[in-house]
């Protein structure tokens, strides 16, 4: 068992390492460089949004509403799911533990109690901490729904764009959790699912987090047109 724990204690935290460096990098790049990350680009785009409500263009208003409510809608999609995945993840525990001595292979890692328990229980705060901030995201963009349709305060650089960007980054927040929740679930098939499945979801995050650059000719093409 002893090559187990290696593996166990080595490429866990070495995985989980490199998915907070990853996001530790994001977070740094949003806020210095905001146009480099498509999060940067949409909050952006959120301040041009509140404007079409400031102007008073009732269609434009009541597509706001409709893009706001879609996005209301992935947040409840993702609050259920990650409550589902965690009542399933509790089920599947007693029946992975009853039957873990069917895992006899050191590239499963290792079988003792407090390494089981670590397993589920950080996969299951995992869950339950993307569930909260899912929840809370669905109670701001309820409330900046309703603010936005109230009329009684303006929305871009206001009390109600503050309360719509709380929503959107909770929800955020919550779904990136969730992906990180993934690898440690496959922790039950061994240590090394969790580096490989940390590395794939890293490459994965980064093609949809970052704006890919513009070739200079592309560029000349585009102001020609």
């Amino acid at each position: 068992m002893g090559e187990g724990v290696y593996l166990d204690t080595i490429l866990v935290p070495l995985s989980l390492f490199i998915t907070i460096v990853y996001h530790a990098f994001l977070f740094y790049t949003i806020k210095n460089k905001p146009s480099r990350t498509t999060y940067g680009i949409d909050r952006l785009r959120r301040n041009t949004w509140g404007l079409n409500l400031d102007q008073g263009d009732d269609k434009k208003a009541m597509l706001c509403v409709q893009s706001l409510r879609n996005t209301l809608m992935a947040t409840i999609l993702t609050a259920t799911i990650t409550i589902l995945v965690n009542m399933a993840l509790a089920a599947l525990n007693n029946n992975a533990f009853n039957a873990s001595h069917l895992f006899t292979s050191e590239f499963f890692g290792s079988k003792s109690d407090k390494i089981f328990l670590l397993k589920y229980g950080s996969a299951s705060i995992c869950l339950l901490i993307s569930f909260l901030c899912s929840s809370m995201a669905i109670g701001f963009l309820i409330d900046a729904n309703f603010l936005m349709n109230a009329y009684g305060d303006f929305l871009s650089g206001g009390y109600t764009q503050s309360v719509l960007e709380k929503g959107f980054t909770l929800a955020f927040v919550g779904n990136r959790i969730f992906c990180v929740a993934i690898p440690l679930m496959l922790w039950m098939l061994g240590p090394v699912l969790v580096f490989l499945a940390c590395i794939a979801l890293v490459c994965l995050l980064h093609e949809f987090d970052y704006v890919p650059k513009i070739p200079h000719s592309q560029k000349r093409c585009n102001n020609v047109k």
